[in-house]
């Protein structure tokens, strides 16, 4: 079973999510046979990545940071999202943070891309805004020799 693993922005601006969605799709069809879909399922791109891939028939893998995970969910909408995808996972992985922490997002990231065959990174290029980020998870696979699908809008910038 290929293993497809996704980091990504939680804001992707309108004028790129077209884009984006497109790139997903691509990428995920580019594989035939069964396929596991490995997401954090935050807000944006893990959400999108998750959608498409349970569309495509993957299984999809849920990657927990910390306890109160839920918690951190500002939009009720995203949090909605959250909730309906984390229930069509076959399978769940916590990490074992209490609290939502940068440590406990790049434990889960990093986890992500030891487990993949390949990530796919919704990411503008530009530096990690913290701990955990997604140019930081990408760095670490790309370290890992894995192969990395970078999806993004030339020009457009993330707010």
């Amino acid at each position: 079973m290929k293993r497809i693993g996704v980091t990504g922005h939680r804001t992707i601006p309108t004028e790129a999510l077209g884009h984006v969605r497109e790139g997903l799709r691509a990428v995920l069809a580019e594989h035939e046979g069964p396929l596991e879909a490995l997401s954090s399922l935050a807000d944006g791109a893990d959400q999108l990545f998750a959608e498409i891939a349970l569309e495509r028939g993957a299984d999809l893998t849920v990657v927990i940071p910390s306890g109160d995970y839920e918690e951190t969910f500002d939009d009720a909408d995203a949090l909605a999202g959250y909730r309906r995808l984390r229930l069509r996972a076959t399978q769940e992985v916590r990490m074992a943070f209490p609290r939502s922490t940068d440590e406990a997002y790049y434990a889960a990231g990093t986890w992500i891309a030891d487990s993949c065959d390949r990530l796919v990174a919704v990411w503008d290029g530009l530096p990690a805004r913290g701990h955990g980020g997604t140019a930081e998870i990408v760095a670490y696979a790309r370290a890992l020799g894995k192969p990395v699908t970078v999806i993004w809008r030339e020009g457009v910038a993330r707010n």
